[in-house]
């Protein structure tokens, strides 16, 4: 499936929902919130959030920081559906395009969580997301290096046969490279736990707690990418 082509849901396995997939992510979005450096200013800013699923984030985030505006956009309408059914009065408007750009350089701060993964040309995001970012604005993306992680096979495989589209396995001279070629400057911190990890009953993905630990403390990363002047 081409990363632009729009679909109903992100995550289609029956037995299980995006909503559980939401449920989990509150620990994750704090880690990321925790460490936007912009934070004093974030209430003059227009936001992205690309890759935006049910819109929980820019929720999580407007509560903590209010901002000016909010736009998620995602390749899942009928996610995009239930997050604009959620967003209440909120300044925030969601969309099903994969084409932030089109509101041309309109946003101050841009987020994704757990996507780049997903994203197979990295340089055509780079464009995308320079194109949608003002002079200087910054872009924060979350990425897990599961290379050396026992349980990729295991991840992999849930990911690829729930998930509409497949796992990359990118490197982080990868990313950063291609976030170099467009003229961003590139920063990277450890995406670390600040208190104890959460362990599901039923984890989803890791075949130990073992794993599970070595994904919090080694394999997370955050990027920071700030556009050209």
């Amino acid at each position: 499936m081409k990363e632009d082509t729009l679909y109903d849901r992100w995550w289609h396995m029956p037995s299980e929902s995006e909503q559980k997939m939401e449920d989990s992510h509150g620990h994750f979005w704090e880690k990321i919130v925790e460490r936007i450096v912009e934070k004093d200013r974030i209430h003059e800013f227009s936001v992205l959030d690309f890759g935006c699923n049910q819109g929980g984030f820019l929720r999580y985030l407007y509560n903590r920081y209010s901002f000016k505006e909010g736009v998620g956009t995602d390749l899942g309408v009928e996610s995009v559906k239930v997050a604009n059914e959620r967003k209440g009065d909120l300044p925030l408007t969601y969309v099903a395009t994969a084409s932030p750009e089109q509101w041309g350089q309109r946003f101050d701060l841009a987020v994704s969580t757990a996507v780049i993964y997903l994203i197979s040309n990295l340089h055509e995001h780079a464009q995308k997301m320079k194109g949608a970012l003002k002079p200087g604005g910054v872009y924060y993306a979350s990425f897990t290096d599961y290379s050396n992680n026992p349980s990729l096979p295991q991840i992999r495989g849930k990911i690829n046969n729930g998930g509409k589209l497949s796992m990359n396995l990118h490197s982080l001279d990868d990313i950063i490279g291609a976030f170099h070629a467009e003229g961003f400057e590139a920063a990277i911190t450890r995406l670390s736990p600040q208190a104890f990890i959460p362990i599901s009953r039923d984890e989803r993905f890791f075949q130990s707690v073992k794993d599970r630990v070595q994904y919090e403390y080694e394999e997370g990363y955050l990027f920071r990418f700030t556009a050209p002047l």
